[in-house]
């Protein structure tokens, strides 16, 4: 039997550890944050789009700065994913954003990165097929929000199952489905926030797309499948940030030292946006496409790590969360970990010796910014 394709993203084991271990999504949320400078909220709502939640943390974060700056602004919130355990750590963030900031609707969905944005299947003989519930929560405390919350589950367990593509391997949604939550005491000031399954709207402010592919997926396939729609569901003024790996770090020594020199992220900024503009011919003049330079666009983040931690003997959870983070980084397939874990601790020898050479561990992204013009 063929074996099926290994996908990074869908390791929850490699992917959790990650998460906890590094700064990344921080360091995301923050550049994230540094771009609400350059919008100006409009009735009746300040739209977001998060085109791969994950564990919440870059949604959950950016609400708090978005609520900093504008604490009375209603806020329309969708979060794409597909993973039904990053939904559940999700919402499990979800109750103190509510209890802060009430005039909030938030919004996940599984659909594809072309659909979701509008909340509806592009195939017309699928929208029929889309399972919409609305969850109004009583009351205003964290808990019992957090109680309503939970109680979901079963729903989510008969709504949010996967299919593995026959072709490709990617996972695709069983059942197109939306959850949509607010505060039942807000709901008449949110009136023209909630969505409406009738109406398809997206016109965002701001999105953001963090490591939403495969490194070595090519460019024109990303612009198409992911970055063309994004683009087209921003408003006029909307901003688009995006983040993927780089390279040319401690992290990518690990692994060539260990499998020699390859092209680990072979689609930079510069084809992706080549891409963008190959996709979109003559519409992309409604944008600004502009790449930027190193010194604007690399964002570095790190592992977890105690100075103590980083010495002459190096501790068996900390050597082995950064082999973990430099193999899930590089999108190493188990096939290739496994063989190479079976030829004894040669591996583990190469992930101490750049530990210690840097004091820890860290990694580059690219991070840049389209827009749509106003």
């Amino acid at each position: 039997m063929a074996k099926k394709p290994f996908r990074f993203y869908d390791n929850r084991q490699k992917y959790l550890a990650f998460v906890t271990t590094t700064n990344e999504k921080w360091k995301i949320s923050e550049r994230l944050a540094d771009e609400l400078d350059h919008l100006t909220p409009r009735p009746p709502a300040f739209r977001m789009f998060d085109a791969g939640m994950g564990d919440g943390t870059v949604l959950s974060n950016t609400m708090r700065a978005l609520h900093q700056r504008h604490p009375h602004v209603p806020f329309y919130v969708v979060g794409k994913e597909i993973s039904l355990e990053d939904l559940r750590l999700s919402l499990d963030k979800l109750p103190d954003r509510l209890v802060e900031h009430p005039a909030s609707v938030i919004v996940m969905t599984n659909m594809f990165y072309a659909e979701a944005p509008w909340l509806r299947p592009n195939k017309p003989d699928r929208q029929k097929d889309v399972v919409w519930k609305t969850v109004a929560l009583d009351g205003d405390s964290s808990l019992g929000f957090s109680q309503q919350l939970r109680a979901l589950d079963p729903h989510l367990v008969d709504n949010w199952k996967v299919t593995p593509s026959a072709k490709s391997g990617n996972p695709m949604y069983d059942t197109p489905s939306v959850l949509v939550i607010y505060r039942k005491d807000h709901e008449f000031i949110l009136d023209d926030v909630i969505p409406d399954p009738e109406q398809p709207h997206a016109d965002f402010d701001l999105s953001v797309a963090s490591q939403p592919w495969r490194a070595r997926t090519a460019a024109g396939l990303k612009a198409k499948s992911i970055l063309v729609p994004l683009l087209r569901s921003l408003t006029p003024g909307g901003r688009l940030l995006v983040a993927q790996s780089a390279g040319n770090d401690p992290g990518e020594e690990i692994i060539t030292a260990i499998w020699g020199q390859d092209a680990y992220f072979p689609v930079d900024r510069y084809a992706l946006i080549e891409g963008i503009k190959d996709e979109m011919g003559d519409e992309a003049q409604d944008y600004d496409l502009l790449t930027p330079d190193d010194a604007d666009a690399l964002l570095s983040y790190q592992m977890h790590t105690l100075p103590e931690e980083v010495g002459p003997s190096i501790g068996t959870s900390t050597l082995f969360a950064a082999w973990n983070a430099a193999t899930y980084v590089a999108q190493i397939d188990d096939a290739r970990i496994e063989d190479t874990i079976a030829g004894g601790r040669h591996h583990l020898d190469i992930t101490s010796e750049v530990l210690r050479r840097y004091g820890g561990l860290w990694f580059n992204d690219e991070v840049f910014v389209l827009s749509r013009k106003p």
